[in-house]
């Protein structure tokens, strides 16, 4: 079985610092059908202005990703952190038993383009954590976030293995999951993926089904996941 979730139908923010595409249920932006598949809640799609950003804020009990898309994000968290996480880079937060953070454009005058993830954590009230780290493309799919951090992945803390998928153009891959639960985020680029053509912005869950992709003309840049079937926690 397949969810086709259209770029053009995802909910939209619109603050004028901030212009952000939800896939999925996020603050003012509410549909019953579309509030996450399996442990994945939130994928949103920001663009923030220069200089412009998340002020201080708080979160608990969740698993916090951040790809960076175009610019830097200057991150600055109550466990003492303060980074830049430039493009390419990928920061797992771990909000456990809480946490307070601040995002914002480390640019002035560029703006600044990046996903927001969130995994809901297989335990509750767990400690606090923080992982960055830049991962290079190996092969065509190359993991950046999984279970027990394998080749030189960041960690998550729930059955959830999160991969950046680089075809060129007419190359194929065949997407299978652990479990039987996987969604595919396109970046940029395009592909066909079971008989569906998707583009930027566009994903497609897949139940019980592998994905067989092969690039459109101009290659592709997704996100894969690996999703549990069944999402519990402990704690």
């Amino acid at each position: 079985m397949l969810y086709l979730r259209r770029a053009d139908e995802r909910g939209k923010a619109d603050f004028g610092w901030l212009d952000s595409r939800h896939t999925f249920s996020f603050g003012h932006y509410y549909d019953p059908k579309h509030m996450g598949i399996s442990a994945l809640r939130v994928i949103n799609d920001d663009t923030v202005a220069p200089g412009a950003g998340f002020g201080t804020h708080g979160h608990r009990d969740m698993e916090i990703i951040s790809y960076v898309l175009a610019g830097a994000i200057a991150h600055k968290d109550s466990m003492g952190n303060e980074f830049v996480v430039p493009a390419g880079e990928v920061q797992r937060m771990t909000a456990g038993t809480g946490v307070t953070h601040s995002e914002y454009n480390h640019s002035k005058t560029e703006p600044l383009k990046f996903l927001q993830i969130w995994v809901i954590p297989n335990q509750r009230n767990l400690p606090p954590g923080y992982e960055q780290k830049a991962i290079p493309q190996v092969g065509s799919l190359t993991p950046l976030v999984t279970a027990d951090g394998r080749d030189g992945s960041l960690t998550v803390h729930q059955d959830t293995s999160l991969y950046r998928l680089q075809l060129h153009a007419g190359e194929t891959e065949t997407l299978n999951t652990t479990d039987g639960v996987g969604y595919l985020h396109i970046i940029e680029g395009g592909l066909e993926a079971n008989g569906q053509a998707l583009g930027g912005g566009d994903g497609l869950g897949a139940l019980d089904e592998p994905l067989t992709v092969r690039a459109g003309a101009g290659g592709v840049t997704a996100l894969w996941f690996d999703l549990p079937r069944q999402v519990e926690q402990r704690g």
